[in-house]
């Protein structure tokens, strides 16, 4: 039994790795292909990029957090901005939302989490994405977005 289930383990994990075992991701080497990293309209202050809205790296794009930092001021509209805004970065990177494989929600307040999941469903197509919900800490969500989110999808 207990080998059974090493067994189907193993496969699982070598599915989603893309692998053929876990031997493989231990003897893993490092691609030499640099990710792709395309800048977004995020800057400090001084006008230098702080951070890229997507990276491509091996048929996979990284979007970075989406956040909604304008009024109305309520957590149906905020989520409503930030699946608008990580859909436009999807499509700028050559992805849609029904290939995203991973979602982060980042709540400024937990007592959102159901308003939030009112325009949040249905948005990935029949097949929705994994998913990790959590509150932030003392301070909130930066920009005074109620929600951020970011994602990682295949192209």
């Amino acid at each position: 039994m207990k080998t059974q289930r090493r067994s189907v383990l193993k496969k699982l994990f070598a599915s989603v790795v893309g692998v053929t075992g876990l031997g493989a991701v231990a003897n893993a080497k490092v691609l030499d292909s640099a990710p792709e990293k395309v800048a977004g309209n995020i800057t400090d202050y001084a006008g230098q990029q702080l951070f890229a809205g997507h990276t491509i790296h091996n048929g996979l794009v990284y979007i970075a957090g989406k956040g909604a930092h304008t009024d109305p001021f309520d957590i149906k509209s905020h989520t409503e901005i930030v699946l608008k805004e990580l859909e436009k970065e999807l499509i700028r990177a050559g992805s849609s939302m029904q290939k995203v494989l991973k979602v982060t929600v980042y709540l400024n307040d937990i007592a959102d989490y159901k308003g939030m999941n009112e325009v949040y469903k249905g948005r990935f197509g029949a097949k929705p994405p994994v998913r990790t919900t959590v509150a932030v800490a003392k301070g909130g969500v930066p920009g005074d977005s109620l929600v951020e989110m970011d994602a990682i999808a295949y192209i």
